[in-house]
């Protein structure tokens, strides 16, 4: 088996790829699609029907030069014609990998992936970054928490809390 089919099976496994022309749907139109994958083989009308996936999803679709069945085989089934990657990296490296083999064909979107996964790779950065900020400021908050010599001089001034530092009553049973 190449390399890119086994790249396949990996995402399969980590369960970053979509199998199926209903699965496939479904991802491209919450745009969790990040690429749509043809087999040479497949019809007509799977590939129109992959064309609009694409264009409602707003990811690019490729036709890579593996049958049905060898796309089947990498993904566990008997056959399958059309598939999506959920994962940016995954996809830009399915994509470079089918560059290395035919760069004409596959170049120009390999570059518009890998693009797209650097651009998603930054913004994952930056938002940890965001969130290891938030979580430093919290740890130290601007204002500190009253101390309880704070409520015990506050009581002793007589703007304590009712019933501290107010009038004394004799306990019963004493006499004085």
């Amino acid at each position: 088996m190449d390399n890119t089919l086994h790249l396949v099976g990996i995402a399969k496994k980590a369960r970053r790829v979509e199998v199926g022309e209903e699965p496939v749907g479904a991802a491209a139109r919450a745009r969790q699609a990040r690429l749509i994958v043809l087999a040479r083989d497949a019809a007509d009308n799977t590939c129109r029907r992959a064309a609009h996936f694409a264009e409602a999803g707003a990811c690019p679709m490729v036709q890579c030069p593996y049958s049905k069945e060898e796309l089947g085989g990498a993904v566990g089934r008997t056959s399958c014609a059309m598939l999506a990657f959920t994962d940016a990296g995954l996809a830009a490296s399915f994509m470079g990998k089918l560059s290395a083999r035919d760069a004409e064909r596959y170049g120009e979107t390999a570059e518009a992936v890998s693009a797209k996964a650097a651009r998603l790779l930054q913004r994952q950065r930056e938002q940890r970054r965001h969130e290891q900020k938030l979580q430093k400021a919290g740890a130290k908050p601007w204002v500190a928490p009253a101390s309880r010599g704070a409520e015990r001089r506050l009581a002793q001034r007589g703007r304590g809390a009712p019933g501290k530092g107010g009038k004394t009553y004799p306990k019963p049973g004493k006499q004085s």
